[in-house]
């Protein structure tokens, strides 16, 4: 993809989104049926406490929720994930599911696996998931309890993945890594590789609250590692390494040095998928909370939200100096995290500068430099 931007954007008043705007149809979605969760996780951007009676309430009906898949079906959606908070709070899980299924979806499942139960499992060989992908936050008690915060949660987990596991359910693992877990983090990916359906995923940088909850960000920002670390970790996962030293030529762009332009998205966030959350709004991608960014359901269709409501987002600019002087013509942007969605909620604007992105990414340029380590 960065060498197509690279293409599009050297053409004359040319934009990527403009380029592809005609082409434009969904593939995937996202259905975030909960904010509720029945863990606390010290690191989570969006859960609520499961019994958290206003959340419950903004919750998207099931027959909002079906005529939402209808919708999606209708502009040529092919896979959907439900996701939360954890989806199987909700009692009518098993409804949405069969929806999907019903329609002729792919359908994957995020999921804690706390609440996996022999029900589950059954709905789950009648009708199998694409996959279900579960979060390992520690392999030991006093770690993942330490994470989760829930007392007799790892239990509850370790019952789940047995569950899941012994009965042939495709599985995906995936592991947020923080300060708390970072020390079971080589036993955590060895047992995530031996047991996931195909591939194993981790994720070192941790996004602030979707709710701008400053007490739970204290809470977040403690637990990020330095841009070292990240770029350490990086480096001695040997498959996380190849992978980033294979593609080195897609992260670092000298021709980005030269490109004009004052565009906020330069990403795909709403070109073949999108987000619609537990109160049911619209969103490009799931950390695009920007009040001007979402697209209330109750008033619109998808289709509404789809083919207008996107092009006015992806066409946000910034005249902003330091966005332009810094982010913009960076040659390793494709290495940081930064996008409008993660500095509005680092900053409060979505042109904001953030010292701890641009950190990382200068710490893993540095990192692709030098050779594998010898195992």
């Amino acid at each position: 993809m960065p060498g197509n931007f690279i293409k599009h954007l050297s053409l004359p008043k040319a934009r990527l989104w403009e380029q592809l705007e005609g082409k434009r149809k969904v593939f995937s979605f996202e259905l975030e049926i909960t904010a509720r969760c029945n863990n606390n996780c010290r690191h989570c951007y969006i859960n609520l406490p499961a019994g958290d009676k206003k959340a419950k309430d903004k919750e998207i009906s099931l027959a909002r929720i079906k005529s939402i898949i209808d919708q999606a079906v209708e502009l040529g959606a092919l896979w959907c994930l439900i996701t939360g908070g954890e989806p199987l709070l909700r009692k009518d899980f098993r409804d949405i599911y069969l929806y999907l299924k019903e329609k002729g979806l792919l359908v994957s499942v995020f999921t804690n696996a706390t609440l996996i139960k022999p029900e589950h499992i059954a709905l789950f060989k009648k009708y199998p998931p694409r996959d279900i992908e579960v979060t390992v936050y520690g392999l030991t008690k006093k770690t993942y309890e330490s994470v989760a915060r829930v007392p007799g949660s790892f239990k509850a987990f370790q019952r789940g993945l047995k569950l899941l596991l012994k009965n042939k359910i495709p599985v995906r693992f995936k592991v947020t890594v923080m300060r708390t877990n970072l020390k079971e983090l080589g036993r955590i990916s060895e047992f995530c590789r031996e047991n996931t359906k195909d591939y194993f995923r981790f994720d070192p940088l941790l996004h602030l609250r979707y709710d701008s909850n400053q007490k739970k960000n204290k809470v977040i920002i403690s637990e990020r590692l330095s841009a070292e670390e990240i770029a350490f970790i990086e480096r001695s996962d040997a498959q996380r390494k190849k992978k980033l030293t294979d593609h080195c030529q897609m992260f670092i762009h000298s021709e980005f040095e030269h490109i004009k332009c004052n565009h906020l998205l330069h990403c795909a966030a709403g070109m073949i998928n999108f987000v619609v959350g537990f109160d049911g709004f619209f969103r490009l991608c799931s950390s695009l909370c920007h009040s001007q960014c979402v697209y209330d359901l109750k008033k619109g269709t998808l289709a509404q939200a789809w083919k207008e409501f996107v092009l006015k987002v992806r066409d946000r600019r910034s005249n902003s100096e330091e966005f332009l002087k810094k982010c913009r013509v960076c040659a390793i942007r494709e290495l940081c995290i930064w996008c409008p969605a993660h500095a509005h909620l680092e900053t409060g604007r979505m042109d904001g500068f953030v010292d701890y992105f641009c950190e990382v990414a200068h710490a893993r340029a540095e990192h692709l430099k030098k050779p594998l380590p010898v195992s």
